[in-house]
C-alpha cells in the first residue's frame, strides 16, 4: 500500500504502508470497539447527516425494472463493442440482452444512453477499505466517529469512481462490509480477507519493542484490532486462518516476505516456511477457498507457489524462472503498476533503495507476465489519503504501457472477477460479476465517451461516468430516465 504524498513525513519509508507505525496507532483507536459498536457507529454517522447526498438519495428507492437503450455494449470479455442491443435489468440482475428492440415491459424506467458505452462495473483486486482514505491526523487523534465518517465517505467515493467491487486484502472490514450489504451506507461489494497473517518480525508485525518477546497467550495491539495476526508455527497458522474464516473471510492473505516500508522486515526476506504456508493453504481448501501470499522476492514467490498458493500479491522482483513456475502452475499474479514517485512517496535510505527496486521491477514483472501468459489481476493498493485514492482510475490507466485498452478493461472487469470466483463456496456474492450478460449481477457503468478508444477517460470518473448502477441500484444518473 502507498501513503499520500502529504503524509510522507509520518513514515520511515513507504511502499506497503499496512505495516507502518501509524497504522498501529489507528488500530489502537479501534481497539475497544465491538463489532456491534462499529456498525452502530457507521449507522449513526449516516443518520447524523442533515441531508443525504444525491447519489445515496437516488439509491434509496429504485425501480423494479430498468431498460438501457441506444448504447454501445462492452460486455467485459470482448475486444470491441456491440450496437443494436438493449440491456434490461430486473431487480439486481441483468435479465436480458435484447437484440430485437423489444418494447419495455410495464413499470420499466427507460434510460436512453445516447450512443454512450455501457460496460460492467470496475473491480479493484487489491484494496484496503477501512483505511484507504482516513487521513493520518484523524486516524491517530480523532474519535472513532471521525474514522467511520472518513471511511464511509471514501466507500461512496470508491463507488462513484465506478468501482462496484473490491477485494480487501487486509483489515478489520467485516462489519463495514455488512453495513454496505445491508444498505446502511453506499459502497462497493467487498471480498474480505480479514487480518493478514504474518510471523514474528514479518511484514505486518507492528508490535512495539516493549511487546517483545511475544506471549502467545496475549494478543498484541494490532492483533486485538484484527489488522494482522501473528503465527509462528504451522499449528498457529491453522488456528489464525480458521479464525478469519469463522468471521466471514472470502479468502486468506498470508504474508510470505518483507515490504518496502517494513522497519524490520527487508524486501528480500522470507517469513513462513513452506510447511507453514502449506498448513494455511490446507485449511483454506478445507473451507473451499484459497490463499493469496504477499511476496516480492523470487525465492519467496516460489516458496508460496510450491506450498499451493493460488495467488501472489506484488511479485515485483520476480525473475524468469519464477514467472515460468507461476505460469506452469496456473497461479494468479495480483500486481500493481507502480511506476514513479507520483504513485508513492519520496524516501531516503534503505527504503528509497527498496522503492527504486519496486519501480524497476514493475517494468520487468509485467513484461514477464505478458511473455509467459500469466493470469494477471489488477489492483491499486492505497492507504491513508483521499488524494491518492482519487487516483484509483489513474492507476488503472498505467496499464496502457503493456496492454491495449480492451485488455485493460477486461482485466478490471471479467478477469478480476475470475480471481474473485476462486473463493468458491465462500463467495459472499454468488453470481456473475465483471460481465454484462443475462443472469449477471446488475453492476453497470455508462461512460460518456469510449474508453476502448481513450482509456484516459477513466482518469476523471466524475466527468465521464454518466450512470453508475450497483446491484440494480442507480447511484448516479445524469441521463434521462
Amino acid at each position: 500500500m502507498r501513503l499520500g504524498e502529504k503524509y510522507q513525513h509520518l513514515v520511515n519509508g513507504a511502499g506497503c504502508a499496512c505495516l507502518s507505525p501509524e497504522l498501529q496507532q489507528v488500530c489502537r483507536r479501534l481497539e475497544n470497539l465491538t463489532r456491534r459498536g462499529f456498525l452502530t457507529g457507521v449507522a449513526a454517522t449516516i443518520a447524523a447527516a442533515a441531508t443525504p447526498r444525491g447519489a445515496f438519495a437516488q439509491a434509496a428507492a429504485q425501480p423494479a425494472k430498468v431498460l438501457f437503450r441506444q448504447l454501445k455494449l462492452f460486455d467485459g470479455k470482448s475486444d470491441a463493442t456491440r450496437t443494436g442491443v438493449q440491456v434490461l435489468v430486473e431487480g439486481n440482475r441483468i435479465s436480458a440482452i435484447d437484440t430485437g428492440n423489444s418494447p419495455p415491459p410495464s413499470d420499466t424506467t427507460v434510460i436512453d444512453c445516447g450512443d454512450r458505452l455501457l460496460m460492467p462495473g470496475l473491480i479493484d483486486a487489491h484494496w484496503h477499505t477501512l483505511f484507504a482514505a482516513v487521513p493520518v491526523g484523524i486516524a491517530t487523534t480523532g474519535d472513532p466517529g471521525a474514522i467511520f465518517t472518513a471511511s464511509t465517505a471514501e466507500a461512496e467515493r470508491t463507488l462513484m469512481r465506478g468501482f462496484t467491487t473490491v477485494r480487501d486484502v487486509g483489515g478489520p472490514v467485516f462489519t463495514f462490509k455488512q453495513a454496505i450489504d445491508n444498505g446502511v451506507i453506499p459502497g462497493p461489494r467487498i471480498f474480505p480477507s480479514g487480518a493478514m497473517i504474518t510471523t514474528s518480525g514479518g511484514h505486518g508485525d507492528l508490535r512495539m519493542l516493549s511487546e517483545i518477546p511475544r506471549n502467545p497467550a496475549q494478543l498484541s495491539l494490532i492483533e486485538q484490532t484484527g489488522g494482522a495476526m501473528i503465527a509462528d508455527s504451522a499449528d498457529e497458522v491453522r488456528m489464525r486462518v480458521r479464525e478469519q474464516m469463522l468471521q466471514g473471510a472470502s479468502q486468506i492473505k498470508l504474508v510470505g516476505g518483507g515490504g518496502v516500508s517494513s522497519p524490520r522486515s527487508p524486501l528480500d526476506m522470507s517469513t513462513f516456511s513452506e510447511d507453514d504456508l502449506r498448513a494455511g493453504v490446507s485449511v483454506a481448501r478445507d473451507w473451499n477457498t484459497y490463499v493469496t501470499v504477499h511476496a516480492y522476492a523470487p525465492n519467496t514467490v516460489q516458496r508460496a507457489i510450491n506450498a499451493g498458493a493460488a495467488c501472489i500479491e506484488h511479485a515485483h522482483l520476480m525473475d524468469e524462472e519464477t514467472a515460468r513456475l507461476m505460469a506452469d502452475k496456473g497461479v494468479w499474479l495480483s500486481i500493481q503498476p507502480f511506476l514513479s514517485v507520483e504513485d508513492s512517496v519520496p524516501l531516503t535510505g534503505p527504503s528509497f533503495d527498496r522503492l527504486q527496486q519496486v519501480f524497476a521491477g514493475t517494468l520487468t514483472a509485467y513484461e514477464l507476465a505478458k511473455k509467459h501468459n500469466i493470469k494477471t489481476a489488477w489492483g491499486s493498493d492505497m492507504l491513508f489519503s483521499p488524494q491518492m485514492t482519487a487516483r484509483q482510475g489513474t492507476m488503472l490507466t498505467h496499464l496502457s504501457r503493456w496492454y491495449t485498452n480492451a485488455e485493460i478493461l477486461r482485466m478490471a472487469t471479467s478477469t478480476n472477477a475470475e480471481l474473485l470466483a476462486l473463493s468458491n463456496l465462500r463467495n459472499p456474492y454468488p453470481g456473475k460479476l465483471g460481465v454484462v450478460e443475462e443472469g449477471a449481477f446488475a453492476d453497470i457503468l455508462v461512460v460518456d465517451g469510449n474508453p476502448l478508444d481513450n482509456i484516459n477517460l477513466m482518469n476523471e470518473p466524475e466527468k465521464h461516468l454518466a450512470v453508475i448502477m450497483k446491484d440494480g441500484r442507480i447511484h448516479k444518473n445524469t441521463l434521462s430516465g
